[in-house]
């Protein structure tokens, strides 16, 4: 990716920024999901900066080594949310268009939901809001079947065993999306591989799961909001993809993206720049 790298510090946390795009432009943050980095959004970021945008795209907690807590309880939502508004404001962003893939959706939602003065708009990619996934898991057995590789996740040590095994066999094949290509281009695999890799930092972006929590509610969002999803998507299925209009107060829009897999990004940058685009034009 172009641009530069920032280090920003948020109390005792120093995160690796890719920032790029005009100084005065619009400011737009871009939140990576699980287990990839902010170079997730190389195909995306031209796009938007050549809008006029100015990007800003984190390693999020775990991601960044100076930025890697050890306790499982740090990567509960509501901290991650805070921390991300703290970003913002060691970046001098008090408000931005906020974009959100996997994980990084799940942190725009809670953002949008906790800190709406942050967020100016919201396009959540693949992950819906936490309220629509939990209701599909727990009423439609095709979502409880697709989460089923939670579970692996959740063992402290054995995921970390699995996933790195054999040159991380599984965790290349989970990114390059094995009979379904996604897109991701081989050298970005294994820059994602040796960033999980360093001591500590899988783990780091397990504990994202580990504190899951059903006990956290997240409210319905206000703030203009459009939700991307694509159905050759393994992990969330139809069920919850289409209930979360039911948790959006503010004006909404599906966007619906065929023969696309998950990793929508880096396979469907050009559409998904248009859904992203579209949004900010209109709020």
């Amino acid at each position: 990716m172009s641009g530069e790298l920032l280090r920003t510090d948020v109390g005792d946390l120093t995160f690796d920024v890719r920032v790029d795009g005009p100084e005065d432009g619009r400011p737009v943050l871009l939140l990576h999901g699980f287990p990839e980095t902010s170079a997730s959004w190389a195909a995306v970021t031209p796009l938007l900066t050549q809008a006029g945008l100015r990007t800003y795209a984190p390693d999020q907690l775990g991601y960044s080594p100076g930025a890697r807590p050890g306790e499982v309880e740090a990567y509960s939502m509501q901290n991650l949310a805070q921390v991300t508004a703290d970003l913002m404001t060691a970046l001098e962003i008090p408000v931005a268009d906020v974009v959100g893939h996997d994980w990084g959706a799940n942190v725009a939602w809670t953002l949008a939901a906790w800190h709406p003065d942050r967020v100016r708009s919201l396009t959540a990619v693949s992950v819906p809001h936490p309220a629509a996934y939990t209701a599909a898991f727990r009423a439609d057995p095709e979502q409880k079947e697709r989460s089923a590789y939670i579970r692996l996740f959740w063992q402290a040590g054995k995921a970390e065993e699995v996933l790195l095994a054999d040159d991380a066999r599984r965790l290349r094949r989970m990114l390059s999306g094995g009979e379904q290509d996604s897109g991701i281009p081989a050298e970005a695999i294994d820059e994602y591989v040796a960033v999980l890799s360093a001591p500590g930092a899988l783990t780091a972006a397990l504990n994202w799961y580990r504190a899951m929590s059903s006990d956290i509610r997240v409210d319905p969002v206000a703030v203009p909001t459009t939700y991307v999803w694509s159905d050759g998507d393994v992990a969330i299925g139809r069920t919850a993809a289409e209930a979360c209009a039911n948790y959006v107060a503010g004006d909404y829009r599906f966007v619906e993206l065929a023969g696309i897999t998950h990793w929508i990004p880096e396979q469907a940058p050009d559409e998904l720049t248009r859904a992203i685009l579209d949004r900010i034009a209109s709020s």
